[in-house]
């Protein structure tokens, strides 16, 4: 199966993605960094609301999982923090859904 992940340099995204792989899966990632093609990877900035289509038509995931967002683990959660993992999660969410 064709699987494309967000967050997949995290903490969770990252055994994923090594499980995945061993169960004989081709992944594709979605990445906030220059993309490298060869490696499956696309674009993409969920704050901005940006996400490079192309290599994602391209690579045609049957799947989508998505872990990017706000780090849950570092600071405290005052309101500023809430707002923040709530709000990257949702845009990030969003802007998958919509492309």
């Amino acid at each position: 199966m064709r699987i494309l992940i967000s967050g997949s340099s995290g903490l969770i995204g990252s055994a994923l993605a090594k499980e995945l792989q061993e169960a004989g899966h081709q992944l594709g990632y979605l990445v906030r960094r220059p993309a490298d093609p060869s490696r499956h990877e696309a674009y993409w900035d969920a704050e901005g609301g940006s996400l490079d289509r192309g290599p994602v038509a391209e690579f045609a995931p049957e799947a989508v999982i998505h872990l990017a967002g706000e780090n849950v683990g570092a600071g405290r959660w005052c309101t500023p923090k809430k707002a923040r993992i709530r709000n990257s999660r949702v845009n990030g969410t969003s802007i998958l859904a919509q492309s």
